[in-house]
């Protein structure tokens, strides 16, 4: 008999030293506003802990770490105990996941617990704590500047805290709100600065967040979802301390702008014309050639611009018209816009670079350009004049000599006559023959065509090589186009705000060059798509498209010259990598 309670107690001693690591919680179900303690106790003494990342919570204390141990009876008991304090972020069924630690080689993991977020729920108040609740003294709004615009008409959307009994010490945003069949731009604020102003018939403080101008890409009803902020609050209280002075409590506010709808109307279909490209606004439309009247060999910039105010990044130029004999490139796409609460405006051009190949004149055909002005709610429509271009000199067109073919969609020409063949006999007649029969003069002269020739026959097969080659010209042309703005940005690489200006232009010039698609098809599905479809490596256009995205970003965030640098030489590693796969 006493052999079998031996057994026993030894059993029940070696269930005891079992390692036990559990979490506990304060409770299972809470309300979004209140606070849950968690502990993750061990009755050994174990390495590397690791917390669960405790997403849908917010961290607002910890860890703090307890350990303790006692004797008793001659048994010791020990206990290490980390605890977190968390605030809920979300509504809904949330997962603390397992926590670890390492024992003697082995790993020990708690068991996930599962906890219910409630709305947020009225606690019971001190009454020597806040004198002031911050439910009816704090509030989040968004200013619409119109709720029924029409499409690719610029609205505005600020954001503003109003707050009055209270103080304010720091704000999170909790949820972003996103603008979905929106252009936007967010316009700088520099400094928030509390002002007064009316709200629900009260006097309120107020401080403007957020600044946002939107162009809605399409018609119908669209959804802009809420901003959500945190915000620490001070409140007064009924106590005083030693000095007499009013007390302030800690605290914490949710607040949400709350969702809206913006109902757009479409544009009238009455009146539409047939070259409208979704210009909206109030523009000047010009067409404008550096110079008409070219000698052999030389060339013109035919400059096609919009300015005024308006829709001036989502809308495309139109495009010019020239006869067959001359021969135009890729244009140079350049942007002056300006984004305020009232819009966008400047000025935005295309710059086409025009070679005549044969004496002449030339028309260009007048241009079109349509717009919707907002303030008449009718369709106009500007027409340029005609450009006609005289090439003064240079060889002589016949019917033979242009063809109406085309390559790439651009005009081929095929020239007759480029060339003329070097006359092998002369008419010199020597003044001292004498004299210069047998000189060095003489035999130079004579020997000199027979070292010249293979120069010359080198030249001009390299010279017919790039005249024949009008696509590698074009290449070459517009890839010089994209290192020209990357010098710009190189100029500019101590100046923030311009280097990024100039960086993102070379991007998109260098697509233009090499997929021949518009501002208005460069989305990042549509660039990623072709760029894989040119043998581009999927790395590469990740990098690119990243590039891109950052260059708008990186305009209003801070930024050291040494990252500066570092996106220089990414744009400069990335184009040339590019440029050798497609």
């Amino acid at each position: 008999m006493k052999r079998y309670i031996y057994l026993i107690l030894i059993s029940f001693q070696g269930l005891m030293a079992q390692v036990q690591f559990e979490a506990k919680v304060s409770k299972t179900t809470l309300g979004l506003n209140e606070r849950l303690r968690i502990d993750f106790a061990m009755n050994i003494d174990g390495d590397n802990f690791n917390e669960p990342s405790f997403d849908g919570f917010r961290v607002i204390a910890g860890p703090s770490q307890q350990v303790s141990q006692s004797w008793v009876n001659g048994r010791s008991s020990f206990e290490k105990i980390y605890s977190y304090y968390l605030l809920p972020s979300q509504k809904g069924a949330l997962v603390i996941k397992q926590a670890t630690i390492e024992y003697n080689g082995q790993v020990y993991k708690t068991s996930p617990i599962k906890i219910n977020v409630t709305a947020a729920v009225e606690q019971p108040k001190d009454p020597n704590d806040s004198s002031v609740s911050a439910d009816n003294n704090i509030y989040l709004v968004a200013d619409i500047s119109k709720m029924n615009p029409y499409v690719n008409e610029p609205i505005t959307i600020v954001y503003k805290l109003y707050f009055t009994n209270v103080g304010i010490s720091n704000f999170r945003e909790l949820d972003k709100p996103k603008y979905n069949d929106f252009w936007s731009q967010n316009i700088e604020i520099k400094q928030l600065v509390a002002e007064e102003g009316m709200f629900k018939g009260q006097n309120f403080r107020y401080v403007v967040l957020k600044k946002v101008v939107l162009y809605p890409q399409k018609s119908g009803k669209l959804s802009i979802e809420p901003l959500s902020m945190d915000i620490d609050v001070q409140l007064p209280s009924n106590r005083r301390d030693v000095f007499g002075r009013m007390v302030l409590t800690e605290g914490s506010k949710r607040v949400s702008a709350g969702a809206k709808t913006i109902l757009v109307r479409a544009l009238p279909e009455k009146g539409k014309p047939e070259d409208f490209s979704g210009a909206v606004g109030n523009f000047d439309f010009k067409v404008t050639p550096t110079k008409t009247d070219l000698k052999n060999g030389e060339s013109l910039d035919l400059i096609v611009s919009v300015s005024g105010k308006g829709n001036m990044k989502l809308f495309n130029l139109p495009k010019p018209v020239v006869p067959n004999a001359l021969e135009m490139y890729d244009p140079v796409h350049n942007e002056q816009v300006n984004t305020s609460l009232a819009g966008m405006s400047g000025k935005v051009s295309d710059s086409y670079t025009i070679v005549p190949q044969y004496k002449g004149n030339y028309p260009i055909k007048p241009m079109r350009f349509s717009y919707f002005d907002l303030r008449s709610r009718t369709y106009k429509t500007i027409t340029s004049a005609e450009v006609m271009v005289n090439v003064l000199d240079g060889p002589s067109a016949n019917d033979n000599s242009i063809s109406s073919n085309s390559e790439n969609g651009k005009n081929k020409i095929y020239g007759q006559e480029q060339f003329k063949f070097i006359k092998l006999k002369t008419n010199l007649i020597s003044k001292d023959q004498n004299d210069f029969f047998g000189s060095q003069l003489f035999y130079g002269l004579i020997f000199l065509p027979f070292l010249m020739l293979p120069l010359i026959v080198l030249f001009k097969k390299k010279k017919e090589a790039i005249d024949g080659d009008v696509v590698g010209n074009r290449i070459r042309r517009n890839n010089k186009l994209a290192k020209k703005y990357l010098s710009e940005a190189k100029k500019q690489i101590n100046n923030k705000e311009p280097f990024y200006v100039a960086l993102e232009k070379a991007m998109h010039n260098f697509l233009k060059a090499k997929l021949h698609i518009e501002t208005s098809e460069m989305s990042k599905d549509n660039i990623k798509e072709l760029l894989l479809g040119k043998n581009a490596s999927p790395a590469g256009v990740n990098d690119f498209i990243a590039l891109t995205e950052n260059c708008e970003i990186a305009r209003y965030a801070p930024a050291s010259s040494a990252t500066i640098q570092k996106d220089y030489d990414k744009a400069v590693a990335i184009i040339s990598e590019l440029e050798k796969q497609i």
